[in-house]
């Protein structure tokens, strides 16, 4: 067995109702002045009132930031952390999906640093120290709780990521009430991105270890067998806790084994078009499973009988090929746009949109198969 580490966030709470324990939790970690950053659909829908409730009763003072955007910009960041200073809290609260934890991350960092965003993206840039971070996902999706990983719009539209194990917060609280009313869509794109996760996470090239291959496994599992009962049936709250306790599993599974091509196609999708993450990974996760179906015949092979226990006695090539057609069919399945057309992006951007997924060479890196611009642009116009 090759030599392998694996991090992961040190506390993790499950419990449906958790999130009206956030005050005792805030207090754990000795935070007073709290700085929660979510999103206006959020405090719309009410989602953080009995969290917010929670901390009034702790005694914990609560400034709410909720304007983080999708895909979340330079811009929008830099306004959380420049409120959260002025505001001089000592912890932080990610509430929401992957942007509102992907923004609490870099807030709860550069609080206490002077770094700026362009200084720290890279892997293993940014330097601490950080305020105390708690993290409660409000999608079966990114998995951001779990992961050392905070991925931003720049002004030039390209998505950059900032890795450290700074990022981790002290806590990831998933309490599944807070997703029962996810629409059907949201529901369906973020599961897709943590099937993404898991897929990705199994046949990486570089850091593929016992432990993340447990978790994607044990991940994939739990979302296949929960996807489209949580998109048809969203107050389902065994199924809603099966969902996100998938999609911490592939989180816990890609910090550690990371993403490649079907992320990287997908990022500039989202750069360029602001299409939902979950959405950009299902476009393009069909044609990038077919090109690396020939140097992953035998990681997917074991995916397939992971997910379809008829494949048990099939040869790789059976259930690699079934495999793929089982995923491919479950994305079918969902209820938003198949295709790159339907989705808005125009045929005389892919070229541009391929040549922009060479430059992201820290994903490319980690797929089982090496792929050029000639590859990624027919993955684009397949999936157009």
């Amino acid at each position: 067995m090759s030599q392998f580490a694996f991090e992961t966030t040190p506390k993790i709470i499950c419990e449906q109702g958790g999130a009206d324990r956030l005050g005792e939790i805030a207090r754990s970690l000795g935070i007073s002045r709290l700085f929660l950053v979510t999103d206006a659909g959020l405090i719309k829908a009410k989602l953080i009132d009995g969290a917010v409730a929670s901390l009034a009763a702790a005694g914990v003072t609560t400034m709410v930031f909720s304007d983080v955007l999708a895909d979340p910009p330079e811009t929008s960041v830099q306004a959380a952390v420049d409120a959260a200073r002025a505001a001089g809290v000592d912890g932080v609260v990610g509430f929401g999906g992957g942007s509102s934890l992907d923004t609490a991350k870099l807030v709860a960092l550069l609080v206490r640093t002077p770094q700026t965003l362009p200084d720290i993206y890279g892997i293993g840039l940014a330097r601490g120290p950080r305020l105390p971070l708690i993290q409660v996902p409000t999608t079966a999706g990114t998995g951001s709780e779990v992961t050392p990983i905070s991925i931003l719009t720049t002004p030039s539209h390209e998505k950059k990521g900032v890795v450290s194990p700074l990022l981790y917060p002290d806590v990831a609280l998933l309490d599944s009430r807070l997703t029962l009313g996810l629409p059907p869509a949201v529901t369906a794109m973020t599961g897709v991105d943590a099937m993404v996760h898991a897929i990705e996470a199994f046949t990486t090239r570089l850091k593929k270890n016992p432990l993340s291959d447990a978790l994607a496994i044990k991940a994939l599992q739990l979302l296949y067998a929960n996807l489209l009962a949580a998109v048809n049936d969203g107050k389902d709250a065994t199924v809603r806790e099966n969902m996100l306790v998938g999609s911490l599993f592939a989180g816990m599974a890609f910090a550690n084994a990371p993403v490649a091509a079907v992320h990287a196609l997908a990022y500039p999708l989202g750069g360029h078009y602001h299409l939902p993450h979950g959405l950009t990974n299902s476009l393009v996760l069909g044609p990038v499973l077919e090109f690396n179906l020939p140097a992953a015949k035998a990681l997917y092979a074991e995916l397939g009988r992971a997910i379809l226990p008829e494949l048990v006695a099939a040869s790789d090539q059976v259930a690699a090929t079934a495999f793929v057609a089982a995923i491919r069919a479950r994305v079918a399945a969902m209820p938003y746009a198949q295709t790159l057309r339907e989705s808005g992006v125009k045929q005389d951007d892919l070229p541009m949109l391929a040549k922009d997924v060479m430059n992201i060479q820290r994903l490319l890196v980690n797929n089982p198969r090496d792929m050029a611009y000639d590859d990624a642009l027919a993955i684009y116009q397949a999936a157009f």
